[in-house]
């Protein structure tokens, strides 16, 4: 038998509270369970000032910044905008049913005056890591490291051509140091440091709306603006270190900053493993010299026909 559904109970007054509402099993939950938000505050109290009006809980707007990243919202605009009608993320704030949501630029005008050019942000990251670890969920001897593309939020249509100065990478310093030791070695005058500052330039694509992209060309078809997240992870799949570079920049320049970053936040590992891209002389020398173990792929030998492969 056909019913139909007037709607009847649109209006109906209950007692009821927000933790009600929200499902046993939810993320939020879990999150809520997990950590203790609080060694927050103690991180930003030198951000804020004595005087003036109270400000809002500053552990709000981090956790607002854990709504966005970890149910996949794309701007902050869309995470208050979710937050207002999801019972759910309110409850992780800590709101009531009528407590006000923060206007989205609330979060933006913290940021650029309280957190941008600080690395709060990290701290908070590897003060969560140092609990997961010490529970014991960590493997940090085997480190995988690698990176992914993420799309910019720029028309790809809309850039300036520009040019500039080619980034030095990072191993060239050392490879001139070694270049004059074997002079040296060998009776000769070592090369004056103007013989290795040559500026080479470059032209590249700058994005008028996002200039701090990069133009990634995978293929034909795969051209835009983007930037590049490379990160390292354990066996299990936790993040032990990153780092947010334009999508232009090639994946094998970050492996060093990033090993480095994990050594000196985590631990050294024992083993390294990348793919292909980050198969080269300077990143094998890199982590033999810090007694780590590079796991890389088989590829064929790439010398010209006639030599010895």
């Amino acid at each position: 038998m056909m019913t139909k559904n007037q709607n009847y109970e649109r209006n109906q007054i209950e007692m009821i509270t927000i933790d009600q509402l929200v499902p046993q099993n939810h993320l939020v939950r879990k999150l809520e369970a997990a950590i203790d938000f609080s060694f927050i505050y103690p991180l930003v109290e030198p951000l804020y000032s004595t005087l003036g009006r109270p400000s809002i809980d500053p552990v709000v707007l981090i956790k607002m910044t854990f709504v966005q990243y970890v149910f996949g919202i794309r701007s902050m605009r869309q995470t208050i905008k979710e937050i207002e009608t999801n019972m759910a993320y309110r409850w992780f704030l800590g709101f009531g049913f009528h407590t006000e949501v923060p206007h989205f630029s609330t979060f933006g005008k913290n940021y650029v005056r309280r957190f941008q050019d600080t690395d709060i942000f990290e701290q908070i990251f590897y003060r969560i890591l140092k609990e997961i670890a010490d529970k014991g969920l960590l493997s940090p001897d085997h480190v995988f490291v690698d990176s992914t593309h993420v799309k910019a939020s720029a028309n790809k249509r809309k850039f300036e051509k520009k040019m500039v100065r080619k980034e030095t990478r990072a191993y060239e310093a050392k490879l001139q140091e070694e270049i004059n030791q074997d002079r040296v070695n060998h009776g000769k005058k070592p090369f004056p440091p103007e013989k290795f500052e040559k500026e080479e330039m470059k032209e590249i694509k700058e994005s008028t709306t996002d200039p701090e992209s990069g133009y990634y060309v995978k293929d034909e078809r795969t051209k835009q603006f983007a930037y590049s997240f490379h990160a390292a992870a354990d066996r299990y799949g936790f993040i032990l270190g990153t780092i947010v570079t334009p999508g232009n920049v090639h994946d094998s320049h970050m492996l060093q900053p990033l090993v480095e970053k994990v050594i000196e936040k985590v631990k050294k590992p024992l083993a390294v493993a990348a793919d292909a891209a980050y198969k080269t002389p300077a990143i094998t020398k890199f982590l033999f010299e810090q007694d780590i173990q590079p796991a890389l792929p088989y590829t064929r030998p790439k010398t010209k026909d006639g030599f010895l492969r």
